[in-house]
């Protein structure tokens, strides 16, 4: 068994790193604390070829793998949570479902522009009332010799609402006992976005609520057989879940790089602390848990693409990662004391953006569920 990464694989991952660490590090901390989005740095995405990383060239995308993608991901949240999940969503959530259900139409007119980073692409599940129950939709969409007319509403929602946003895709009860998926363009009447949200981290992506009061599209932006939008989103979400974990081995990683190099730096009683085995034992067990999730992260993705099911590993691996980086995010605090708390320096970032990963594409409770489930218990 091979863990070296093919040539093509290493090649992404030193040219994200260097993006990362060249064009993304020197303006994180200004991007959180104004809560600016980073359509610089997206524009930047987009002419590297990393919008669209998984999809074929015939669509405008890199030809690449989940892979490939995985490590794109972690070398972005290594740096900054805010541009890594709006690559994230837009990738995995936004441009996923028209890929991978859209007829040859759809795939034609959205697909170019999403892979190219032209436009951001959104997808639109969580309800007030359909968050982990994710099947308690109650935005409705009744068909009409006009169209699909949809009245609901959705709530954290990634990337729907910025200059550059184009599309979202939303799920929708198209009868009594059926959920469809929809394509809904940006701009169509009756489609609006809310204003963003306060949140504790990820301050610089974009997340806000959804409104849809009698926006009509037409018939021929449901996507895929109509009533499959149950099983559609569960394999996106499942897809989601590797992006999710990437960026929780990412941001890890980053907070261990950030304490490592801090604890080298700080001295105390004469010298580094990083000399003192209570600091010692904090970076060798982050170092190790990073390894074993990053191995398992792998593994999904080697999975996917290897057209094997990968739900459990996938789960397992957005488990695992979401736990770590708050426990690494949490250490590199305690690491720095003091200056830990202050914002200027990134792990007071990281320790805020961490949370979410524990939440975000699944609660901890949700992927216990679909490991246990798939344990047979």
């Amino acid at each position: 068994m091979n863990f070296d990464l093919p040539d093509d694989h290493e090649l992404i991952r030193r040219t994200v790193r260097d993006f990362a660490e060249q064009e993304v590090a020197p303006v994180a901390e200004e991007l959180d604390r104004t809560k600016a989005f980073p359509y610089a740095i997206v524009k930047q995405l987009g002419e590297l070829g990393l919008m669209g990383i998984p999809f074929p060239e015939e669509y405008g995308g890199g030809g690449g793998d989940s892979l490939a993608y995985a490590l794109a991901v972690e070398e972005l949240t290594r740096v900054d949570s805010s541009v890594a999940i709006t690559l994230c969503a837009h990738t995995s959530l936004g441009t996923q479902p028209i890929y991978l259900f859209g007829t040859e139409e759809q795939k034609q007119e959205w697909l170019p522009k999403l892979t190219s980073g032209e436009i951001l692409g959104a997808f639109g599940l969580t309800e007030p009332e359909a968050g982990s129950d994710a099947g308690n939709v109650r935005t409705r969409a009744t068909l009409s010799p006009d169209g699909w007319t949809i009245n609901g509403t959705k709530q954290f929602i990634t990337n729907a609402g910025t200059d550059i946003s184009g599309v979202v895709c939303i799920t929708a009860k198209t009868g009594e006992d059926e959920i469809s998926n929809l394509i809904v363009p940006n701009g169509t009447p009756g489609y609006s976005q809310g204003e963003p949200y306060r949140k504790m981290g990820w301050n610089a992506s974009d997340t806000r609520p959804l409104t849809f009061e009698d926006c009509v599209v037409p018939e021929e932006n449901l996507l895929g057989p109509r009533g499959a939008g149950f099983k559609q989103f569960l394999q996106v979400l499942d897809i989601g879940r590797i992006g999710v974990a990437a960026m929780g081995v990412g941001l890890a990683q980053g907070a261990l790089d950030q304490a490592l190099a801090y604890a080298k730096e700080r001295r105390a009683f004469g010298k580094p602390i990083s000399k003192y085995q209570a600091i010692q034992g904090k970076l060798a067990d982050m170092a190790t848990e990073i390894e074993a999730a990053r191995l398992l992260v792998y593994k999904a993705a080697r999975l996917k693409d290897a057209g094997r099911d990968f739900t459990l590993t996938a789960a397992q691996a957005k488990l695992k990662t979401g736990r770590l980086a708050v426990r690494c995010a949490e250490e590199a605090v305690q690491i720095h004391g003091g200056y830990g708390y202050i914002e200027e320096y990134p792990v007071c970032r990281m320790y805020r953006d961490a949370k979410i990963l524990t939440i975000g594409e699944g609660t901890d409770e949700v992927q216990q569920m679909v490991i246990a489930r798939a344990l047979g218990a």
